[in-house]
């Protein structure tokens, strides 16, 4: 075997060794990073989209959570996206029907997709519970074939340099061969970057055309080096691109994040609408109870005032006739009429009004004082609330404004007996507590036929409030139990409840990070509870 043909072997195998090198670890750097940019934004994805249903998926928004499903598909990559709650029940989805109808396995690295598909998923949270979560399904074609291009593109490079350098062994194989002396010098010129060598040519013979050969070989280097500047020049210009691109996407994921934000506050700005309606609702239904309830007072207030103006009259006369003695001096006269004073005295029976007034005056005073809490009680309790509403209150007081409005309504057919201990002051809303508590009391009125009674204590357990309402009204079926917080649902008759108040109140608990607790037997009645955490500081 000749030289040539061993310098040959021995550069193209260090050649091909160092070339299947450089292309594995960069095809393995861009696997890596785009993969982990994948798996990244997928994670967002689905993050971003658990975050835009949670308050939708608390509250049971069918309607919201297909809007905001049908909305994530906007996304290009996205090829199907579905929500489902805390059994596995779906809520809403959509998205090709194909990978819906496909059993739900989620990926945990893009390499291992067979289907193109990249499933992921997040779960709804809140305080540690989970309430459902978020799948989704990412296109990952567009991937591959970056990928797979990447992969062709570097196996004919890798072709070519293979063909490049197995002529630049041959050349340089024959040079060695003949003129070792001129290549040692010249290859010594080359390392030091000397691209503009040229070996004189005398004569024709083989040594004229190995250093023809070589001249040839060390032009080619200097196109290959321009070529390199102008490969490095593109890939810097690629660069900018890219980072304009990733800019613009950034923008775009802004957009998105804003657009999200208005959505979820379009959502708190409905569950407030939903909250206030409800309230009105439960001011309807005791409108005229209240009505009556301050008529009451109203009516004996008017007829104390129309005594006491008959008072005031008797009172001026009597004045009148007194002012008159004090002008007479004649003896008789002032006798005659201090006779007609004392038949006037008889008359108007001043000894009884002197008694009476009082009285009047005090009653009036509570019937004022009775109606102005009654109104007070109701505008507190018709206000809507906000996150503003929030104050260190007295849960004993919310019970007693939602008694002032439910009284006259229960009066007639229920007793109400109370049973409330010293609780401290907590950091909460008090117009929707007080709401709760009204519906518990309304709804056990409600479930009462006949004459009944209703039981309404307060209690403190170590760091939890309680208030509890219970009755005897004919109870609740087991297989109810479990529905009664869901939207709708009601076991009254048609037309005399929404269905929505214990779902409301639901929400309510836990907002405050509380809960509440039913127990109930057929035929022997109803408790309900509301347990919320004691908050001692705003």
């Amino acid at each position: 075997m000749s030289i040539r043909v061993k310098t040959i072997i021995g550069i193209a195998c260090i050649e091909a060794v160092l070339l299947a090198l450089l292309v594995m670890m960069t095809l393995d750097y861009l696997r890596t990073s785009n993969y982990d940019s994948f798996i990244k934004h997928a994670s967002t994805t689905s993050a971003l989209f658990a975050a835009t249903t949670k308050d939708a998926v608390l509250s049971y928004d069918l309607a919201s959570l297909e809007s905001f499903v049908n909305e994530v598909l906007i996304h290009r990559d996205l090829l199907y996206a579905r929500v489902l709650g805390p059994d596995g029940n779906v809520f809403a989805q959509a998205g090709q029907s194909e990978y819906l109808e496909q059993a739900f396995v989620a990926d945990h690295h893009v390499e291992s997709v067979s289907d193109d598909v990249f499933d992921t998923f997040s779960e709804i949270s809140e305080e540690g519970v989970i309430y459902g979560r978020v799948e989704i399904g990412l296109d990952t074609s567009n991937l591959t074939t970056i990928i797979t291009e990447a992969e062709n593109r570097s196996a004919v490079i890798a072709v070519i340099e293979m063909g490049l350098v197995a002529l630049f062994s041959f050349l340089l194989g024959g040079y060695l061969t003949r003129q070792l002396k001129i290549l040692s010098i010249a290859a010594k010129s080359i390392t030091e970057g000397d691209l503009e060598i040229n070996i004189p040519i005398k004569g024709r013979d083989e040594i004229a055309n190995v250093a023809i050969a070589f001249n040839v070989m060390a032009s080619s280097l200097k196109e290959a080096s321009t070529r390199r500047d102008q490969y490095e020049a593109e890939l810097q210009k690629l660069n900018r691109s890219l980072e304009g691109r990733v800019f613009s996407r950034s923008e775009q994921i802004q957009a998105k994040n804003i657009e999200l934000e208005k959505a979820n506050q379009n959502i708190k700005e409905a569950q407030l609408k939903l909250l206030h309606s409800e309230k009105m609702s439960s001011i309807g239904l005791l409108a005229a109870g209240v009505a009556h309830e301050i008529n009451n007072p109203v009516g004996y207030v008017m007829s104390n005032l129309h005594s006491l103006k008959h008072y005031v009259q008797s009172y001026r006369s009597l004045i009148d006739e007194y002012m008159l003695l004090t002008t007479l001096t004649d003896a008789d006269k002032r006798q005659a009429q201090q006779l007609k004073i004392d038949q006037l005295c008889q008359q108007y029976d001043l000894d009884f009004m002197n008694e009476d007034l009082d009285f009047l005056i005090q009653e009036s005073i509570e019937g004022t004082v009775r109606v102005s809490n009654i109104v007070k009680s109701l505008k507190e309790f018709s206000h809507i609330d906000t996150m503003n509403s929030y104050i260190m209150c007295n849960l004993n007081d919310c019970i007693k404004s939602a008694l002032n409005m439910a009284n006259n309504e229960l009066k007639y057919h229920c007793d109400i007996q109370k049973d409330l201990a010293d609780l401290p002051l907590t950091y909460c809303c008090s117009g929707q507590i007080s709401q709760i508590v009204l519906n518990l009391i309304i709804n056990a009125g409600h479930a009462i036929e006949g004459h009944g009674s209703i039981y309404v204590r307060s209690r403190q357990d170590e760091k939890m409030l309680e208030i509890s309402v219970s009755d005897t009204g004919k109870g609740i079926p087991e297989n109810q139990i479990h529905k009664l917080f869901d939207p709708f649902f009601t076991t009254k008759a048609v037309g005399e409840g929404t269905g929505l108040g214990l779902s409301i109140a639901y929400g309510i608990a836990k907002e405050h990070g509380g809960e509440i607790l039913v127990e109930s037997k057929v035929g022997k009645g109803s408790c309900f509870s509301l347990r919320i955490p004691l908050v001692t500081e705003e």
